[in-house]
């Protein structure tokens, strides 16, 4: 077993690459839609949206990493190797849908595999319900709230801009679409980077290296540079299902998903509710495609999206659960 400072450096830095591995494999969420409608060049976009990433440490607050660090599972209980275990669940499991092109959730990989590793330490009494009722209705609710904000704006600027040319129209949107695409990598990296704010500060205050439950400013800012920097490398196989494959876009129904999920992210975010980036743009897409017509979304693609959601606490869980059996047995 490593001694104690470099054992919390070592998970520090894998708290780091979990937080590298959200902006990965969520950079998809930021830039499908910019990038489908051709507004920007992949290269740029990513850049664009990596640039938000990070100013959103100047912005949203911490409450995210509150809710997530101390509210859903009892500190007591949490050591080094559930927090280790956890990470690793969550690693595993975004390393797995990445390799298949499935948008899931970085937050509930991270979320099912906390929680997996502290019940296989403590039992459910590890389990602090009071934390997980916002975060399992904002499971289900996420994607309805984009849809049907994105549904109400589509409709309500298609009649709005009923009179403009579509070259007139196009254009426009074309600029729109990079505020769009802004504010949501805002939303992204203010409400996923601070679920590692939230690990790591409870490690700290495990370690007693903390005596209250505050997040110091450097993990704030290096929180916020591991997910901009994985933002930059993205990812592309998830990239064409968000962007192409759901339902095709142009740069008036990209602003429109984009506005929709940037404004539920943020209100989660300023709320303390961790939410789901990837269930919030998709429901955003949903509800664009379905103001032209409900057989305009690619509804097979939808349900499979929806099964690995279903599935993505319960099985990081288990792979954490599993990690923290081996931990105790190597360590």
């Amino acid at each position: 077993m490593l001694p104690g400072t470099w054992l919390l450096v070592f998970i520090i830095l894998v708290a780091l690459a979990f937080d590298f591995l959200n902006g990965f494999h969520d950079a998809a969420n930021s830039i499908a839609t910019v990038v489908s409608t051709r507004v920007l060049s992949p290269q740029r976009a990513v850049l664009w949206a990596a640039f938000f990433n990070f100013v959103a440490a100047f912005v949203l607050g911490t409450g995210v990493a509150k809710t997530m660090g101390k509210g859903m599972i009892d500190l007591s209980v949490v050591t080094e190797e559930v927090i280790l275990a956890g990470l690793l669940g969550a690693i595993v499991w975004n390393l797995i849908t990445w390799y298949y092109g499935i948008p899931v959730s970085s937050s509930h990989a991270l979320i099912g595999g906390y929680a997996g590793a502290a019940v296989a330490k403590a039992g459910f009494l590890a389990i602090l319900p009071g934390g997980w009722t916002k975060t399992l209705m904002f499971i289900i609710l996420a994607p309805f709230i984009g849809m049907f904000l994105a549904f109400v704006l589509m409709v309500s600027m298609t009649w709005s801009f009923r009179r403009w040319r579509p070259f007139q129209l196009d254009q426009l949107f074309r600029r729109l679409q990079l505020v769009s695409a802004g504010l949501y990598s805002l939303g992204h990296g203010g409400n996923d980077a601070q679920k590692t704010m939230g690990i790591v500060t409870g490690l700290l205050v495990t370690a007693g290296r903390l005596k209250t439950f505050e997040v110091p400013l450097w993990v704030v800012l290096i929180s916020h540079a591991a997910i901009a920097l994985g933002t930059m490398f993205g990812g592309w196989r998830i990239v064409k299902t968000m962007g192409t494959r759901i339902t095709k876009l142009q740069p008036f129904g990209g602003f429109c998903a984009e506005a929709s999920g940037a404004l539920t992210l943020m209100g989660a975010t300023l709320s303390g509710i961790p939410v789901s980036t990837t269930h919030t743009i998709t429901g955003a897409i949903i509800g664009v495609g379905a103001t032209r017509r409900l057989s305009a979304v690619k509804w097979g693609v939808a349900q499979r999206i929806v099964w690995a959601w279903v599935l993505t606490i319960p099985l990081s869980a288990a792979i954490s659960a599993l990690s923290y059996r081996a931990l105790l047995l190597f360590w």
